[in-house]
């Protein structure tokens, strides 16, 4: 069966195969107990030998003391220096607590599936799966949710309201009419709303990728831990048997006739330049790079 946009199935189960409801992003909060996220302690091709596990954890600013013999110029405190004429020094502490941010792509790219789930369905319940998992960690959850005409980020927060929050926000999109949004662009908006030290899923099929978008992601894997998430349906991957497809949006129709052999194959190498071109960056970034295809289980993908 071949599912579209607008696709409307009868019964709950049906419902749930296109899109996902609170309760179920809920009831993922203990399966999400058993998931490691300390995706720190594999190897950067970049650093070099194997992470420290409190690698990417910000510094934040703890108090001023006056000034002691070897302590670092750098952190001298030079206002209450100036005001006290005395010379002080900054102390910081090790934030423990790391912001965990989490992007989820709502593109209308995602509302598709030829079986299992729609890619928009998968990526909620990755993304409600990361979230219970750091809130069970300690660590605080924020996130960015874009579409075409959406891009709305959430302040990394403590506890299980940041989750439901985030929840909330993943099964009720607020889509309003404006501003047209590029992958590059949202990813750029990611950098600013970002601290050094978080660690940050994107969860995407990554179309519109670009040499843009990659350098935003260049630049968030220099303070940040990066995690990509590829979400695919097997039809992008490669086309069924010779035969001619009818694939709808109740919107337009494109007939597809895989017997056109020249044509099947420029099909799928794109898909293998997208897939590859993720691949290079995740490797030559020492970023971790996960695939989830809509027939998998979302928690074996992130095991």
């Amino acid at each position: 069966m071949l599912f579209g946009r607008q696709a409307n199935p009868d019964n709950q189960s049906g419902r749930e195969l296109v899109s996902v409801s609170l309760k179920t992003l809920i009831d993922l909060a203990k399966p999400a107990g058993n998931l490691n996220l300390q995706h720190s302690q594999k190897r950067s091709r970049q650093s070099g030998g194997y992470v420290s596990h409190f690698k990417g954890r910000g510094m934040e600013f703890d108090e001023t003391r006056l000034y002691q013999p070897g302590d670092d110029i750098r952190s001298i405190d030079w206002r209450v220096t100036a005001r006290t004429e005395k010379p002080h020094t900054k102390l910081f502490r090790e934030e423990r607590e790391r912001p965990v941010f989490i992007s989820v792509d709502n593109r209308l790219s995602m509302h598709f599936a030829t079986r299992g789930v729609f890619k928009s369905v998968l990526a909620a319940k990755l993304a409600g799966l990361l979230a219970w998992a750091a809130e069970y960690h300690g660590d605080r959850i924020g996130g960015q949710l874009f579409s075409e005409h959406e891009c709305r980020e959430l302040k990394p927060q403590n506890g299980r309201h940041a989750v439901l929050r985030f929840l909330n926000a993943l099964v009720k999109p607020q889509n309003p009419a404006g501003k047209d949004f590029t992958l590059d662009q949202v990813l750029a908006r990611l950098n600013q709303h970002t601290r050094p030290g978080s660690v940050i899923y994107i969860i995407s099929d990554f179309r519109g990728n670009n040499d843009q978008a990659e350098t935003h992601i260049a630049k968030l894997s220099r303070h940040c831990e990066v995690v990509l998430i590829f979400i695919y349906d097997q039809l992008e991957k490669s086309l069924p048997a010779k035969g001619r497809y009818r694939f709808t949006d109740d919107e337009r129709d494109v007939v597809i006739d895989t017997s056109d052999q020249q044509r099947l194959a420029v099909y799928q190498q794109r898909f293998v330049q997208r897939l590859e071109r993720l691949e290079l960056l995740a490797k030559k970034r020492g970023l971790n790079f996960i695939q989830c295809s809509t027939v998998e289980d979302p928690i074996q993908c992130l095991r």
